[in-house]
């Protein structure tokens, strides 16, 4: 009998590790709306991919998605669109490989976005928010000490249980050996998104993402990247944000827009139509003309009481250094002049790139004061770079030269509403707060 246990439990843990042998990565949320939602993940082969979910208080209606077929020519990545939704309503789902069923050991679970407007307040909701993501391969890195450490951060990210996660760029870092060739480009960003401590994030947290340099392409990056098309390609591939590019056939940058509660989110491409950094002649610009447009445009727009633009580069820091937005005077004269002439309400900076983080605090004449949150980084290497910065905007106490996420928590009625940023160590331990009124941002 005791031979006949063993060999049961030998037969199902030998089941249990085929299954998720066929799953690479993932299953990732990405974007829930009300009636519809994305899911993400990647095999490991070709495979036959299907979504089985259903609500929480109805488990017994199950719904199915369109089978899909993963294949080769974008790193057997899939999105899955799940359009049976009901709003404000709290999701199990299941993954099916092939017909099979994959059990997982952590929730596979996601909210589609709640009906609220002319009925209620707005809901409460956080967003974790992070920047330079380094996973360590010691055959590709440079030599020496790992650049990266810290993943169980991820695990930290999870512990807290956000409603949304938004990745600030250098998401994944192409080496030398990558940037070349689409086959680099594919291998880095699996590489980097199978790591273990990540994974119950992505199944049950929503995900949006920009990009940086070391996503886009090579150090310092701009729109002269020859391979640039590759690695927009391969970012779409790899996340799944709601749209890319304010036109579905222009098929040109990664930047987009969201909303969840009463907060509308921009998030921007500082890499696609940046200039050059070293040409001397032309415009210096880092969204480009269409791209800054569509920004103004979408904020002139948006009746939502936050509007948070994310942003690579940090934009209110006063040392011109490195690819900060003071690095480009015009461009950036020209947007905060944008924001006040329009008169836009409620506009927060999210920012990353720099390996430590800080808040900036602008104050501006007759109008309300500008934040720039910079968040960095996740797990790749501290930054000593501030102490040469000379940042007159920088908020006393916020600077933290370590591994760190934000929490963003929008909460309160519509008289007392607010918005608190609190940063976190690797283990998920508080290291600073600040609350910004919503009445302050008007």
């Amino acid at each position: 009998m005791k031979k006949i246990i063993v060999l049961f439990l030998f037969i199902q843990s030998f089941c249990l590790f085929s299954q998720k042998a066929a799953l690479q990565s993932g299953p990732m949320v990405g974007y829930c709306e009300m009636k519809e939602a994305q899911i993400w993940l990647q095999t490991t082969n070709e495979a036959l991919v299907r979504i089985d979910y259903f609500a929480m208080d109805n488990p017994k209606e199950i719904f199915t998605s369109d089978l899909y077929k993963s294949e080769s020519s974008n790193g057997f990545t899939n999105h899955i669109l799940l359009n049976k939704l009901q709003p404000g309503k709290q999701y199990h789902y299941d993954v099916f490989l092939n017909e099979k069923k994959i059990t997982l050991p952590y929730e596979t679970t996601f909210s589609s976005k709640k009906l609220w407007m002319h009925r209620e307040d707005a809901p409460d909701f956080t967003v974790a928010f992070g920047s330079c993501t380094y996973i360590n391969e010691p055959a590709l890195d440079r030599p020496g000490k790992g650049y990266g450490s810290g993943y169980e951060i991820f695990e930290s990210i999870h512990y807290k249980k956000p409603n949304i996660m938004i990745w600030g760029g250098d998401n994944t870092y192409l080496r030398e050996a990558d940037w070349d060739s689409k086959t680099g480009i594919y291998h880095r960003y699996t590489h980097s998104r199978s790591i273990k401590e990540l994974q119950p994030l992505l199944a049950s947290t929503q995900h949006f993402a920009i990009w940086d340099d070391h996503d886009f392409g090579p150090n310092d990056g701009d729109r002269s990247f020859y391979y640039k098309y590759q690695t927009q390609q391969a970012f779409k591939d790899f996340w799944a944000n709601k749209s890319y590019g304010s036109d579905p056939n222009q098929k040109e940058g990664v930047y987009s827009t969201f909303n969840w509660g009463d907060a509308q989110f921009f998030l921007l491409d500082d890499r696609f139509f940046k200039s050059p950094n070293d040409r001397l002649t032309g415009d210096r610009t880092i969204l480009g003309t269409t791209q800054f447009e569509w920004l103004i445009d979408a904020l002139s727009s948006s009746s939502a009481a936050f509007k948070i633009i994310v942003i690579g580069g940090q934009v209110l820091n006063t040392s011109a250094r490195f690819e900060n937005y003071e690095t480009y005077p015009q461009e950036k004269q020209k947007l905060l002049s944008e924001i006040a002439l329009n008169k836009i309400k409620g506009v927060v900076f999210l920012s990353g790139d720099r390996h430590f983080s800080e808040l900036s605090k602008l104050q501006r004449p007759n109008t309300y004061p500008l934040y720039d949150w910079t968040v960095s980084p996740l797990t790749s290497g501290i930054g000593n770079s501030y102490k040469e910065d000379t940042n007159q905007n920088r908020v006393e106490g916020s600077l933290f030269p370590q591994n760190n996420f934000g929490i963003l928590s929008f909460s309160g009625n519509k008289e007392n509403r607010q918005l608190k940023l609190t940063l976190f160590d690797v283990q998920g331990i508080e290291l600073w707060s600040r609350i910004i009124p919503k009445k302050e941002l008007e």
